[in-house]
């Protein structure tokens, strides 16, 4: 079985977003690839291109032909989509008491239960605080901030 390598939402806009490290990105996923997300990817990435069109990073037209890929992506099989565990609120009620050391946001909960769920080997992140607290899961972290 090969490694699962979980890519959560700062470090995924990086594929579709021109910024810092976006060469790095595409090289690792065109390496790695088949790369996991979960739902709650998918909802956060759709905020963060709304967000970037009202900031006027970006037009209405890129918004919708950004994610239109992105989902695209996800149907060919290039981004592999997990649905959101069932009990995922206990789950990161237990992970931030296991956790009180590292200062995870609910975002960050909520995609690290998703990661010990499908039991991903590593996770890919632009967030310092998300790569501490995989850091302290025990997995491998990949990051590109």
């Amino acid at each position: 079985m090969s490694e699962i390598i979980y890519f959560d939402t700062s470090a995924l806009a990086k594929w579709y977003l021109n910024e810092p490290r976006s060469d790095d990105v595409e090289k690792y996923i065109q390496e790695h690839g088949p790369v996991a997300m979960s739902d709650l990817t998918v909802v956060e990435m759709r905020y963060l291109l709304a967000r970037r069109r009202r900031e006027r990073d970006i037009d209405s037209r890129t918004e919708n032909k950004i994610f239109a890929t992105f989902q695209e992506d996800i149907r060919q099989k290039y981004l592999i989509c997990h649905p959101l565990p069932s009990d995922i609120a206990v789950g990161a009620i237990n992970l931030l008491s296991v956790l009180p050391d590292v200062a995870l946001r609910t975002l960050d909960a909520l995609h690290s239960v998703v990661v010990k769920e499908i039991q991903a080997d590593t996770l890919a992140t632009a967030d310092k605080i998300m790569a501490s607290g995989a850091k302290a899961m025990g997995l491998s972290v990949v990051r590109f901030d």
